[in-house]
């Protein structure tokens, strides 16, 4: 059975998300809402319908200007669930673009790279609007 691609259009609070059953996923913007089932958890269901018939390179783009505590956690549960993929002998690609000048956002990606144990490449650019 095939999924729909998903795109979730951005608001101040919340990053656009694109879920496509391709095997690409890229979530760019700010990430500071605070109500969880508002918009993540359509992307959580959407990642286990994925997760039934994963295409063979899952490749993860984020690109966040602002990513506070709680978002971080919601981020971090989108990973989790997509590390499944590595379990069914497909490649997982997470590439992280994050300022320069970001070094929390950084620190952020690298924890949350070493708790998952999910390889992640950091990439910094000057301008994080250009990237998606």
């Amino acid at each position: 059975m095939k999924i729909d691609a998903v795109h979730i259009l951005p608001t101040n609070n919340t990053p656009e998300v694109l879920l496509n059953p391709d095997g690409y996923i890229k979530i760019k913007g700010r990430a500071i809402d605070e109500s969880r089932a508002k918009y993540s958890d359509p992307i959580l269901v959407w990642i286990d319908s994925y997760l039934l018939n994963p295409a063979n390179i899952t490749e993860v783009t984020i690109a966040l200007e602002y990513l506070n505590s709680y978002n971080s956690i919601i981020l971090a549960s989108i990973l989790r669930k997509l590390a499944q993929v590595s379990l069914q002998s497909k490649n997982l690609v997470v590439k992280w673009y994050i300022e320069e000048d970001d070094d929390d956002l950084l620190e952020r990606g690298e924890y949350t790279s070493a708790s998952l144990k999910i390889p992640i490449e950091f990439i910094m650019t000057d301008q994080i609007r250009d990237h998606f």
